[in-house]
């Protein structure tokens, strides 16, 4: 198992895990630095792209920006999302795996689903190719408004079923996104390998955000999501300094002169 894994794993009721996401090079790179694992999401469909929907994502799209991503990534378990339509069966989801960790040298690849695509998840496995699981609300395959999941018997039942069948058949941790609060701590509590939560409590082994989304670059809505820090702030001052010197032909001078 590869080493980094071994460590998320060892993290489980010790010490919170985060993830955070990146689509380039120079993201990446500070992420780095804090960041236990780093997530090359299909979210930069709507990040990057303004996509209505993570199903207009391709694996071009993936693997394009994971080199980018791969450049900046030293230290921390890198794991690129499966794209919509890249594993409905076994053989392809073997192939586009295989194909994403050539690619892009990353970790791990993270599919979404429970017991609809267990056969895939299985296979990848057998296969020695690491597999994050995805559980509750599943961008790729959500129809209608966004919800949060878990918050009858029916739904945390099928929750935590799909959850332990993952985990029985070898995934190393997963995202578990808008869930109840009371499911995700039941989920967490549960299991022996790591929950990541999106929007789904405190409880879970650790949390995952949109990097664009907490540092204030996406004007988002969306009740989950915490902007720790504006950046657009100091994106606008340095721009307006470079109009301001550009016009008053301060800039540039001598020193940045040829």
């Amino acid at each position: 198992m590869n080493s980094k894994i071994q460590k998320i794993l060892k993290k489980k009721n010790k010490s919170k895990i985060i993830c955070l996401t990146s689509y380039s090079k120079n993201i990446a790179e500070e992420a780095d630095k804090f960041a236990d694992i780093i997530l090359v999401g299909d979210s930069l469909g709507s990040v990057l792209y303004n996509y209505n929907s993570t199903r207009k994502v391709t694996l071009t799209n993936m693997i394009d920006h994971s080199k980018s991503v791969r450049l900046g990534v030293k230290k921390s378990l890198m794991v690129v999302d499966m794209p919509y339509n890249t594993y409905t069966s076994k053989s392809l989801a073997l192939k586009n795996a295989k194909k994403i960790i050539k690619e892009t040298k990353c970790d791990a690849v993270k599919l979404e689903g429970g017991k609809k695509i267990i056969n895939q998840i299985k296979f990848l496995i057998k296969h020695q190719i690491p597999v994050m699981g995805h559980l509750g609300l599943l961008p790729q395959t959500n129809k209608g408004k966004f919800k949060s999941k878990g918050g009858n018997i029916k739904e945390t039942k099928q929750l935590i079923n799909d959850s332990l069948l993952l985990q029985d058949n070898g995934v190393f941790s997963i995202i578990l996104e808008c869930i109840k609060t009371s499911t995700a701590k039941l989920i967490t509590e549960k299991l022996k390998i790591p929950t990541i939560g999106i929007g789904s409590s405190v409880y879970c082994d650790g949390q995952v955000l949109v990097t664009d989304d907490l540092i204030g670059l996406n004007n988002t809505k969306i009740k989950f999501v915490k902007k720790f820090i504006n950046l657009k702030k100091f994106i606008n001052l340095g721009f307006k300094k470079f109009t301001l010197e550009v016009k008053s032909k301060k800039y540039p001078s001598k020193k940045h002169s040829y």
